[in-house]
């Protein structure tokens, strides 16, 4: 199971007690038992923190006159705050008598006297301030008592804690938050599940390694800065939006995102094993096999992405380090939806913003170079560039610099010269690459012919015992 499977269960199990440790949320099953038609109805704390940003509505059965009662087994903390949802002000003054904290918390943070304010039981929250309760203690998202009542519209709770001197913390909306709590997208992870090593600094705009439940992750944050700046907003939600809706194994998996929450953050799987471009600086000139591997995977993914419907992903950024190697050395695609376009129509598009693009990238196409009109078949051009390198062990133009390198082939139109002997990749690649960066970009192939003619290269060459029982399709 992928990454944002196990994402998806696990929201799915918010209230079951097999999470009862991750999530910090405690159910308790209703009485009658044996009736299987009632095993899944749970009982929960219902109104969850006014700032959690996962809140949730429990399941009731509605028309039930079942009597919902204290399990044996519950520990002190969780018995006081049983207590407190039901508004039992005799069961909580029992506990309290016999010397459980009034302060006592869940795994959440959460007290007695916030539980009594979500749900609005006056006379519960006025025993727990009178046996000292911490009118201002707050959950793990910040909250206190007051805000949770003033959240949840019981005014007499929010009065009596107000007169007492109860503070409210401000709350900090992001430009993606949801007026209600419905709304969260699925895809919304608990900021507070995803560490990332301060000390190693935030990178603002790019990817940095975080762990998320103990498990490591790329963690893109938005800087505070940036929550104010609505052109900095709208590349987060372009980014976000493509990422979102994007499923292939040879494309990077998106786990999800933080957008409740300050910072925003977008979160996608992690790959130790680097990127492709340290992997073509390590190694150099790859074997013949490993290079059509290599070109099959990258052409799988992105003929997936320009496939996508109701309109394809123009990734305009592909270069080696924006291909991923997973732990068993498979290719993923990455980088795609940072670049917003304007759609001049169904096939056609043009750059939001000329100037984020990096005019000193080789990769680069020559019609963003540019700054003019184009296809899908810019990305073709960048594929192009990218199987030379794998094939010769160098960057084309290796002895110039990368800015003058582009220019030679987005101005003046000039390609690398193949310095690899003949036979050691079959003629049929080297009049593939040269299609792929034809200046004219109507006569580039499309990713789906470019899969079915590496499919054929690896077929002849296998029948032909170019590389024997070396040779073999681990992509099948």
């Amino acid at each position: 199971m992928d990454v944002a499977s196990q994402l998806k269960r696990g929201i799915s199990r918010q209230f079951s007690t097999g999470s009862l440790r991750k999530s910090g949320r405690f159910s308790f099953r209703r009485q009658n038992s044996m009736d299987p038609r009632r095993n899944n109805f749970r009982f929960s704390f219902g109104r969850q923190s006014s700032l959690d940003p996962i809140r949730r509505t429990p399941v009731v059965d509605e028309g039930s006159d079942e009597v919902l009662t204290v399990p044996d087994n519950l520990d002190s903390t969780m018995q006081l705050l049983f207590m407190a949802c039901q508004g039992d002000v005799g069961g909580v003054e029992d506990l309290l008598d016999e010397g459980i904290d009034v302060n006592s918390i869940d795994l959440d943070g959460r007290t007695a006297l916030h539980i009594a304010a979500c749900e609005g039981h006056v006379e519960v929250a006025k025993l727990l301030l009178s046996k000292k309760a911490n009118i201002d203690a707050r959950d793990r998202w910040g909250s206190t008592a007051a805000a949770d009542a003033k959240y949840y519209g019981n005014i007499d709770v929010y009065n009596i804690l107000k007169a007492r001197g109860a503070k409210v913390p401000k709350t900090r909306k992001t430009p993606m938050t949801v007026a209600n709590p419905r709304e969260v997208p699925e895809y919304e992870l608990n900021p507070l599940d995803i560490h990332i090593r301060r000390s190693d600094g935030i990178s603002k705009g790019s990817y940095q390694v975080a762990k998320w439940n103990g498990t490591k992750v790329s963690v893109k944050i938005l800087d505070k800065d940036g929550h104010a700046d609505s052109e900095s907003i709208n590349v987060f939600r372009h980014e976000l939006t493509v990422l979102e809706k994007v499923r292939h194994p040879n494309v990077v998996q998106f786990i999800g995102a933080v957008t409740q929450n300050i910072p925003m953050m977008i979160v996608l799987e992690y790959h130790s094993k680097g990127d492709l471009a340290s992997y073509l600086q390590k190694k150099g000139r790859l074997s013949p096999s490993k290079a059509l591997r290599f070109a099959l995977e990258i052409a799988r993914g992105m003929n997936y992405l320009h496939e996508c419907k109701p309109e394809p992903i123009i990734h305009c950024d592909l270069k080696p380090k924006n291909i991923l190697l997973d732990f068993g050395g498979q290719l993923k695609v990455a980088g795609f939806g940072v670049i917003r376009l304007s759609t001049m129509s169904p096939d056609k598009a043009k750059l939001a913003q000329p100037e984020v693009i990096d005019r000193s990238s080789f990769y680069t196409a020559p019609e963003i170079f540019r700054d003019e009109i184009f296809d899908r078949s810019v990305d073709v051009h960048s594929y192009g560039i990218m199987l030379y390198e794998m094939m010769e062990g160098v960057p084309p133009f290796s002895s110039k610099s990368a800015d003058e390198a582009a220019k030679l082939i987005c101005l003046e139109e000039k390609r690398p010269t193949f310095k690899s002997k003949s036979k050691s990749f079959p003629s049929d690649l080297r009049e593939l690459i040269e299609e792929c960066w034809n200046p004219d970009s109507g006569a580039r192939p499309t990713f789906s012919e470019i899969i079915i003619r590496l499919d054929k290269i690896v077929m002849n060459c296998s029948k032909q015992g170019w590389w024997k029982d070396t040779f073999k399709l681990p992509w099948k």
